[in-house]
């Protein structure tokens, strides 16, 4: 008889069981698990407070968790050096816009990426150069190497932060809240370019971070609700992004659509209310 061989168990991206986090008398994560297969893109929601952040903060080591097991790329915490795991991890959020010196070129703040730091200093090297180039290509933004940071609009530094996080190559890509402070337009621009983003061969499994169902384009697989630091939900987008789920998880009655691949939540208030 022939033996069959069984195919080999891939690894999650990242992992969590049992996840607590609790400061003093408050109780900000509790009983989080979740896993984030390869080739799997994951949209986190909840509303202001609901412990988004904090749980990615604890699951890359920014936040020691009080119970719980966290492995990411194949490294326990606890039992690895979360300072080396950190390179691995590209996290771009909104606060870092008001970061970056207003006269460094654009090209600067993408190579800067690969040492993390802020305004970057020292001679850039030849393969600095290179290499920042062909990510300002990847992120459409090619035109841009020269031109200073104060010169940028909101969605180009937006774009410019997500390829200085490519820079270092990482295989985990976190987007807290990325859009904060777009207008319109450049939101709708910014969402359509992180969707050719999500679907390019080189891209890194996506965590975008929000509390508006409308940022979420096609290219994200899955979900993940949570309210007052607890999971109430997580799955595929269509078991978790309906009117049920996100009624619960923004405390409200919300009904949800979706339309090419888009989706719209529509809050129903009574005759009542006052604005």
């Amino acid at each position: 008889m022939g033996s069959c061989m069984k195919a080999p168990v891939q690894k999650p991206i990242l992992e969590a069981r049992g996840l607590r986090v609790a400061r003093g008398g408050t109780v900000i994560l509790d009983g989080v698990s979740w896993a984030v297969q390869r080739g799997q893109h994951w949209v986190i929601l909840g509303a202001n407070g609901s412990g988004k952040t904090s749980m990615l903060s604890a699951l890359t080591g920014y936040l020691t968790p009080t119970e719980g097991a966290i492995r990411v790329l194949g490294r326990d915490y606890g039992r690895s050096d979360w300072r080396e795991l950190r390179l691995e991890i590209g996290w771009v959020s909104s606060s870092l816009r008001q970061m970056m010196a207003e006269s460094e070129p654009a090209l600067e703040t993408v190579v800067s990426g690969r040492y993390a730091m802020i305004d970057l200093w020292g001679r850039m090297t030849r393969l600095d150069r290179e290499a920042g180039l062909r990510i300002l290509r990847q992120i459409e933004c090619g035109y841009l190497a020269e031109r200073p940071w104060m010169f940028l609009s909101q969605g180009e530094r937006q774009r410019v932060l997500i390829g200085r996080a490519l820079m270092a190559k990482p295989r985990l890509l976190i987007l807290d809240e990325p859009c904060a402070g777009l207008d319109p337009v450049a939101r709708e621009l910014f969402l359509q370019w992180l969707e050719r983003l999500g679907r390019s061969s080189r891209a890194p499994t996506m965590l975008l971070v929000t509390h508006h169902v409308e940022e979420i384009m096609p290219v994200f697989t899955h979900a993940l609700a949570l309210r007052s630091g607890r999971i109430l939900a997580q799955g595929t987008k269509r078991t978790v992004l309906r009117g049920p789920v996100l009624s619960e998880v923004f405390g409200c009655r919300a009904s949800v659509r979706s339309r090419g691949g888009r989706y719209e939540m529509k809050v129903q208030t009574s005759r009542r209310s006052v604005l």
